[in-house]
C-alpha cells in the first residue's frame, strides 16, 4: 500500500495567491502616500506665502473698507464717520463717471487688440521653421520693460518735436498733439498698452499651439483645405482655455498694471487729459487727501473686477471644453 500525498484544492491554494498578490499594491498605495510625521510641517510650508497674501492683499483691503466709511484728516489727527456719503459722492459725480466711461473704452480695446495681435503674431511664429529662435525672443523681449519704462518709450515716440509717429500721423494729415488733445493721448494710451501687453499673451498662445498634437493637425489638414477654416474650427477650440486665462489677465492689467503708463504720459501735462479709475484714486487719495473718498473709490473698482470675473467664469467657462 503506497502513501500518495494529498494535493491542496484550489480553496487552499487561491486565498494564498490572493493575498500574496494584495501585498505589492498595499505597498505601492503606501510607497505613493507623502506624510510629514510633525503635524505643523506643512503649515509652516505655507506660512511665509499665507503672510503675504494677508499683508499686501486682505489686510489693505479690510483697510480701504474701513476707510470709506470716514473722512479722513490726511495728518491721521481724526476720523469722521460719513456712511456711505463717499460711495454716493463718486457714483453721483458726473466726473467720475466720465473717466469710469472711458475706463471701460479703454479696457475693451486694450483687451481685444493685445489678445488678437498676440494670438496673430504666436500663429506666425509657430509656422516659422528657419530662424524661429531670434524671432520669438524679439517679440518675448518686451515682455521685460516695466510699465514706467514702457510710458517713456512712447512718450518719446509720441513727443511733438522728435517723436516718429507723430511725423508719420502729419505725413497722413493727423496734427497729433499727445498730452493737449484728449484723442490723441487717449489713442497713445492704448497704443503703448497694448504694444507691452502683446508678448504675454504670445508667450502663451504659442505654447498653446505647441502643445496641439500633430495628429489633430494633419487630420484637420485633410478634412479642411482652408486654413482660415482649419484655424476656427480646429485650433482655436483647443485654445479656448488658454483665451479665457487670458481674457482675465488682459482684463485685469487694463484695469490695474497700466497705472505706471498712464501715470508717466499724462503727469505734468494738461488737465483734460484721460485718466482711468485706478490712476484718480491715486489722484484723489495722494494729491487730493481725500484718504475716504479714495478708499470709496477703489472699493468701487475692487467691486467691478470681482463682478466681471464671477461674469467671465458663469457665462463663458461654460462654452469652453478642457480636454
Amino acid at each position: 500500500m503506497t502513501y500518495v500525498p494529498s494535493q491542496p484544492s484550489a480553496t487552499q491554494v487561491l486565498p494564498g495567491l490572493a493575498a500574496k498578490a494584495k501585498k505589492p499594491v498595499v505597498a505601492a498605495e503606501t510607497a505613493k502616500r507623502v506624510q510629514f510625521s510633525p503635524s505643523l510641517l506643512p503649515y509652516l510650508f505655507l506660512a511665509p506665502q499665507l503672510l503675504v497674501i494677508f499683508v499686501f492683499f486682505y489686510w489693505p483691503s479690510v483697510q480701504a473698507v474701513q476707510s470709506s466709511f470716514y473722512i479722513e484728516d490726511p495728518f491721521g489727527f481724526g476720523s469722521t464717520f460719513v456712511g456711505f456719503s463717499n460711495y454716493s459722492d463718486a457714483l453721483f459725480s458726473a466726473e467720475y463717471l466720465s473717466i469710469a466711461k472711458f475706463t471701460g473704452i479703454f479696457t475693451i480695446l486694450v483687451t481685444v487688440f493685445s489678445l488678437a495681435i498676440g494670438l496673430l503674431l504666436a500663429v506666425k511664429a509657430d509656422a516659422v521653421i528657419r530662424g524661429s529662435s531670434a524671432y520669438k525672443t524679439l517679440l518675448i523681449s518686451v515682455y521685460a520693460i516695466a510699465p514706467p519704462v514702457a510710458g517713456l518709450i512712447g512718450m518719446m515716440f509720441f513727443d511733438q518735436h522728435i517723436g516718429p509717429f507723430v511725423k508719420i500721423a502729419a505725413f497722413f494729415g493727423w496734427h497729433m498733439q499727445v498730452g493737449v488733445n484728449y484723442f490723441d493721448t487717449a489713442f497713445a494710451m492704448v497704443f503703448v498698452s497694448v504694444w507691452k501687453q502683446i508678448p504675454y499673451n504670445f508667450i502663451f498662445f504659442l505654447s498653446g499651439l505647441q502643445s496641439v498634437p500633430v495628429s489633430v493637425r494633419e487630420a484637420a489638414y485633410l478634412d479642411c483645405r482652408s486654413g482660415v477654416r482649419r484655424f476656427w474650427t480646429v485650433i482655436m477650440p483647443l485654445l479656448a482655455p488658454t483665451a479665457f486665462f487670458l481674457l482675465i489677465i488682459n482684463v485685469t492689467y487694463a484695469l490695474f498694471d497700466t497705472f505706471g503708463i498712464i501715470d508717466v504720459m499724462v503727469k505734468d501735462k494738461a488737465a483734460n487729459n484721460p485718466i482711468t479709475l485706478v490712476y484718480k484714486v491715486f489722484l484723489d487719495g495722494f494729491r487730493g487727501n481725500d484718504i475716504g473718498g479714495s478708499s470709496a473709490q477703489s472699493v468701487i473698482l475692487m467691486v467691478v473686477v470681482f463682478v466681471l470675473t464671477v461674469m467671465q467664469f458663469r457665462f463663458l467657462e461654460k462654452r469652453i471644453h478642457y480636454g
